[in-house]
């Protein structure tokens, strides 16, 4: 799994600037702690699929938000509801990743900007920006007992690759994960 690599392997080639959107703020008279969702058919992200774009210029309570978001996502593209055990435990894991890198922006990097997840047919793609200058790395040793400290370890364990995109001379990064669909 890469940490360092800009994109995953295979035909996809980095993001240019701003393709993912900027972060969408509220619309006037829109309470601040509204996060700005934004749908597309077509997909930077993705290479061709549906791509979802999320902000939480303003908002609160973003891991749930961007739990729920991701959700929407999934019955929209017909991973949910699952009609199989591994469809539900493929859509239960990109939650999971959600999660995980959402938290990981709150812990180390003052809160995400923005979220995008894409959808082809085999790969969802979930991209979590914010302004932090860190590295995540699943920590090594990896210990089960110990509180705290496993969520890249998870990422890693569930997604077919995952790593960071940084633009040159801007602040922050964009972690991205990818996972497969169930065959």
């Amino acid at each position: 799994m890469s940490t360092t690599r800009p994109y995953s392997p295979g035909d996809r080639d980095p993001e240019p600037s701003g393709a993912s959107g900027s972060p969408q703020g509220g619309s006037p008279g829109e309470p601040p702690e509204r996060a700005a969702a934004e749908t597309s058919g077509s997909s930077e992200a993705s290479g061709g699929g549906q791509v979802r774009r999320l902000s939480f210029e303003g908002a609160s309570g973003v891991v749930p938000l961007a739990r729920d978001f991701a959700r929407q996502a999934l019955y929209a593209w017909g991973w949910l509801p699952a009609a199989t055990a591994d469809r539900r435990a493929a859509a239960e894991d990109v939650l999971l990743v959600v999660s995980e890198l959402v938290t990981n922006a709150c812990l180390h990097a003052e809160g995400p900007d923005r979220m995008v997840i894409g959808c082809d047919n085999k790969v969802i793609r979930v991209e979590v920006s914010d302004r932090g200058t860190g590295q995540p790395a699943p920590r090594t040793p990896h210990r089960a007992g110990r509180p705290g400290g496993h969520g890249m370890f998870i990422v890693q364990r569930l997604c077919l690759d995952w790593g960071v995109i940084r633009t040159p001379g801007l602040t922050g990064k964009t972690v991205w994960a990818e996972l497969g669909a169930p065959a």
